[in-house]
C-alpha cells in the first residue's frame, strides 16, 4: 500500500516522533511505500515548555521524511493537502494529541480526502486532553469530523470518542512495544554508564515531567520512613515542562536531597536504555491517564512496572503479574515499592513480563491500520 504519515518526525525529537518513525518502519517492513509529513514548526516557540524540540541525533537511515507543516499558517495546510491529495495515498495516518493542532491537521485531512481515494484514519493518544481549555470541545470535534476511521490505544480513549462520533469504524489496540531505544544492557554496565553506586537499589521515573504524572507523589512516597532508612534511591530522568520551583521546594521540604538522582533534562533516545536497564521498578504515579509510552518501553527493556489505577494504565499492566496496580497516593505507592523489594518480585514478574509482551507487537498494529481500511 501506498502510506503517508503526517505528524511528528525527525528533526523533531521525543516519542511522537519515536513512534511515528518505527511505525514506518514496519510498513516498509511488509513493502509497503511510506513517508512522513512532518512539522517545520510544531509548537510556537512562546507554547512550548521545553529547552527544544529538535533533535541531536541523525534521522533514520531509508525512512523518507519531509519537513513541511506550519501548525499556524493556514496557507501552508492547503499547499501540504494538495500536495497529499495529489500524491492518492491509500492511507494518510495521523496521530491525535491535542487540541492545538486539530485546525492544521484537520484541514488537511480534508482537502486529501477531497480526491476520493486516501482513507484518514487517526491514531488517537488522547481525545480528551489531560490540560483542559477552553474551545477544546470545538477543535477536536472539527478534527474528528475530517477523519474516516479511528484507532484507540486504551479502553478509556475509545469511550471518550463517543462524545464526538458514535457511527465511523474504530479498532482498540494498545500502544505498541517502542522497541526502538536499543537492545538491553546489563544493570551493572548501565548503572556504570549513569556513575550510580552499584550498591544502592534504584526506582526509575521517567518522561516529560508534567503535574499529572504524579511525581508530587512519588517524592511523598520516598520520605515515608521505611523507604528514607532504606538503601533504595530514585532516579527522576526527563525535563520539567511544569512547576520547576514547586518540586524542587517539596524536595527540600521533605528532605530527599541524598535519596534522589535528578536527571532533569530531556533524555536522548539513545541514552533511554541506560535509566531503563538501570532500574528494578519504574513508577508512573500518575493522578490521570489515557495510555503511556513509558509501559512499552518498560516491556521493551524487561521492567517491572508500578502505575497507578487511572485512565488505561491497568489495562497494560496486569497487577501483580507484571508490576503493581495502586490508588495514585503517596501511601499505596510506597506500600507496593516495599512489596516488590521484602517479597523479591523482580525476577517472578521479568518472567511474565516475557510472556506478556508478545500481545505488543508493531506487526499487529500495521495490520489493524490496513483493516479498517
Amino acid at each position: 500500500m501506498k502510506v503517508v504519515i503526517l505528524g511528528s518526525a525527525h528533526p523533531l525529537r521525543g516519542g511522537l516522533a519515536a513512534y511515528n518513525e518505527r511505525l514506518a518502519t514496519e510498513f516498509m517492513r511488509e513493502n509497503d511505500e511510506v513517508s512522513i509529513e512532518t512539522f517545520s514548526l510544531q509548537y510556537p516557540e512562546f507554547l512550548f515548555p521545553g529547552t527544544t524540540q529538535y533533535s541531536s541525533l541523525p534521522k533514520l537511515q531509508n525512512l523518507t521524511v519531509h519537513v513541511s507543516v506550519n501548525s499556524i499558517n493556514p496557507f501552508n495546510w492547503i499547499k501540504v493537502g494538495w500536495k497529499i491529495r495529489k500524491q492518492k495515498p491509500d492511507i494518510l495516518i495521523v496521530k491525535f494529541w491535542l487540541p492545538f493542532m486539530a485546525p492544521c491537521l484537520g484541514t488537511i485531512c480534508r482537502i486529501v480526502k477531497s480526491n476520493k481515494h486516501t482513507k484518514i484514519i487517526s491514531i488517537l493518544d488522547n481525545i480528551i486532553p489531560h490540560e483542559k481549555r477552553i474551545g477544546d470541545t470545538f477543535l477536536t470535534k472539527y478534527f474528528v469530523n475530517s477523519v474516516d476511521a479511528f484507532i484507540a490505544m486504551s479502553d478509556s480513549v475509545y469511550k471518550d470518542l463517543n462524545q464526538f462520533d458514535q457511527q465511523k469504524p474504530r479498532l482498540l489496540q494498545p500502544h505498541p512495544l517502542f522497541d526502538n531505544y536499543g537492545e538491553a544492557i546489563s544493570k551493572q554496565v548501565a548503572l556504570q554508564q549513569l556513575n550510580l553506586n552499584p550498591n544502592k537499589r534504584y526506582l526509575l521515573f521517567f518522561g516529560l515531567i508534567r503535574d499529572y504524572k504524579g511525581l508530587d507523589i512519588l517524592l511523598k512516597a520516598m520520605a515515608t520512613d521505611a523507604i528514607k532508612n532504606s538503601d533504595i534511591q530514585l532516579i527522576v530522568a526527563g525535563e520539567y515542562y511544569s512547576n520547576k520551583e514547586e518540586y524542587e521546594q517539596l524536595i527540600q521540604q521533605l528532605q530527599l536531597h541524598d535519596k534522589l538522582e535528578l536527571h532533569t533534562r530531556f533524555i536522548p533516545d539513545n541514552e533511554v536504555g541506560n535509566y531503563f536497564c538501570a532500574a528494578d521498578l519504574v513508577v508512573q504515579p500518575y493522578k490521570h491517564a489515557t495510555q503511556s509510552g513509558v509501559t512499552q518501553i518498560c516491556y521493551h527493556f524487561n521492567k517491572p512496572m508500578l502505575v497507578t489505577n487511572v485512565g488505561g494504565l491497568p489495562e497494560i499492566v496486569p497487577n501483580n503479574k507484571v508490576g503493581y496496580v495502586v490508588e495514585p497516593n503517596a501511601d499505596a505507592v510506597a506500600q507496593a515499592i516495599l512489596q516488590f523489594y521484602n517479597e523479591h518480585k523482580e525476577t517472578e514478574f521479568i518472567q511474565n513480563i516475557l510472556e506478556e509482551k508478545k500481545k505488543y507487537a508493531w506487526s499487529t498494529m500495521v495490520k489493524n491500520l490496513k483493516s479498517l481500511v
